[in-house]
């Protein structure tokens, strides 16, 4: 059997990166914004609540969840972003009783207490005035009317469990790894503290527009790593336009490529993440076993015609061939109606090489 194969090279990565720019915000009695701790390392695999690095004595930690923080919560906040920390805190181990989805009320206040005290630090507090409706419950029509008119001082303010967006870094799956750390203890807590990678491994290759034609989403694919000697198998997953740029006497000139996903069959281990990998990707191949020759054992001539020389002793014969799939150097040819070629039989290889006709 002969298979068509085109080999590139392909980087392995996971499906989310996620770049720390900013850690925790100082407390009122923190001179100023440093890191304190760095308990993450590169490579390091994380779990659901795990704290990364702390700054000026605040934790960063790391939560499943789609929706990035973008705002603190407080009891009475409503959203989507309040559904996906409930759902977190109680994948963690902690319940958020009664509490409607999506609505931060006294289980969601307790959850997010218990979850502070579990890594090790005091939850943060924030001052809000608290609501008649949390005080008393609400007064009949006739009550209402004789009641006289809530003052301030009637409302006075109180201190409520907050879960600040400067504390998590939430990443859309689990195992999450570290990649790299970028900042060490005693630092200003600025840009770039360190970035995660999160989700399953997959391989994006690069080919040009001629090599595109050669492949479609659903081929198998050969994953080669050079560092672990191994070999793994997947499929293409899509190919999609890649805009690449290179400045050409000081203007930009553009080379259109075409990025390749891959997708392994089977999870590839997480030391691969980041490396350089060979792809081969099974272009085409022949059904079972075919009539093959050297790929230079085939001509065309003047007249058009497509054909091997058989030599035989000190005779030669031209043989009209149909060609069919090649790769490896050889391809596979089909005698034209009314020719023979037998498996074993020698064929002129350029001037005076011989070679022999096989059944790969």
């Amino acid at each position: 059997m002969i298979s068509q194969a085109l080999i590139t090279r392909g980087k392995v990565t996971a499906s989310q990166h996620t770049d720390i720019s900013s850690g925790p915000k100082a407390g009122e009695d923190a001179g100023r914004s440093v890191v304190t701790k760095v308990k993450a390392a590169p490579g390091r695999k994380l779990a659901a609540g795990q704290v990364l690095l702390e700054v000026s004595g605040r934790p960063l930690f790391v939560l499943k969840g789609d929706v990035p923080a973008y705002r603190d919560l407080v009891p009475g906040k409503r959203g989507e972003d309040v559904a996906q920390l409930q759902a977190a805190l109680r994948n963690s181990g902690h319940p958020t009783g009664n509490d409607l989805s999506g609505v931060f009320g006294p289980g969601t206040e307790q959850a997010v207490t218990s979850f502070y005290g579990s890594i090790g630090y005091e939850v943060p507090a924030t001052e809000a005035p608290v609501s008649l409706a949390e005080e008393d419950p609400a007064p009949e029509p006739d009550e209402a009317a004789s009641s006289p008119a809530a003052k301030p001082e009637d409302n006075p303010p109180r201190t409520v469990p907050t879960f600040p967006m400067s504390e998590v870094v939430f990443v859309r799956s689990f195992p999450a790894y570290v990649e790299e750390v970028r900042t060490k203890v005693g630092e200003e807590a600025g840009e770039s503290l360190l970035s995660l990678s999160a989700g399953a491994l997959t391989v994006e290759g690069s080919v040009t527009p001629q090599e595109k034609g050669m492949i479609r989403a659903g081929q198998k694919v050969r994953i080669y790593s050079d560092t672990a000697g191994r070999e793994y198998i997947g499929k293409v997953e899509s190919i999609s336009v890649e805009r690449t740029t290179a400045k050409d006497g000081g203007e930009e000139s553009g080379e259109q490529k075409y990025t390749v996903e891959v997708t392994p069959s089977q999870p590839l281990p997480m030391k691969l993440n980041g490396e350089n990998v060979q792809l081969t990707v099974v272009a085409a191949s022949s059904k079972g076993k075919v009539l093959a020759v050297p790929s230079s054992a085939v001509s065309t001539g003047a007249d058009g015609l497509t054909s091997v020389t058989e030599r035989t002793g000190q005779k030669e014969r031209r043989i009209p061939v149909t060609v069919g799939v090649s790769g490896d150097g050889y391809v596979e040819i089909v005698p034209r109606k009314g020719a023979r070629l037998a498996a074993g039989a020698q064929v002129v290889v350029g001037v005076d090489t011989r070679a022999t006709v096989g059944g790969p």
